[in-house]
């Protein structure tokens, strides 16, 4: 396994797991694959070359299986705060620690970036191995989103973590 910052000559790769992350996974995303299946790969370019985010990928030999993105707060009153987005491992790679080498990049790459005191992520409540994940990390959970998410008729509340560097 290796992990990278994905950049543009990623785009494809990147497109294919997050589309297949928000059809398998539609409660654990704000986007849902409607929404994305017929966006222009230029748009996944531009989100893995903007400077308002990281994205890291792990490949297994040629074949993207987990990726993360790193936000960063861009108003002055909030530039020591950082936000995890989008966590996403293919189920056939889960368990093999790949999501704890991604999150433990991730939380690297904050602390290089020499301001980023906070990091914040919110999970599906229901998400134990997620959450047990992020715990084992060093996050705490700081209060919950009842009914983040509508799908449907089907409310999914969300738990809201962070950590402090």
């Amino acid at each position: 396994m290796n992990i990278e910052i994905l950049d543009a000559r990623h785009a494809e790769a990147y497109r294919q797991l997050r589309l297949e992350a928000l059809e398998q996974y539609p409660e654990a995303f704000a986007s849902s694959y409607e929404e994305e299946k017929d966006f222009p790969l230029e748009r996944f370019h531009r989100r893995l070359t903007g400077t308002d985010s990281t994205t890291l990928g792990a490949w297994h030999e040629s074949e993207l299986i987990g990726s993360v993105t790193l936000v960063y707060e861009r108003k002055p009153k909030l530039q020591h705060r950082a936000n995890i987005m989008a966590m996403y491992v293919k189920p056939s790679h889960r368990g093999s620690g790949i999501g704890k080498e991604l999150m433990q990049q991730t939380i690297r790459t904050a602390r290089s970036a020499g301001t980023i005191e906070q990091i914040y992520l919110s999970v599906m409540a229901h998400n134990e191995p997620a959450k047990r994940l992020y715990q084992a990390l060093g996050f705490e959970a700081y209060g919950k989103d009842w009914r983040a998410l509508k799908i449907g008729q089907t409310y999914y509340d969300e738990e809201l973590m962070a950590l402090f560097l």
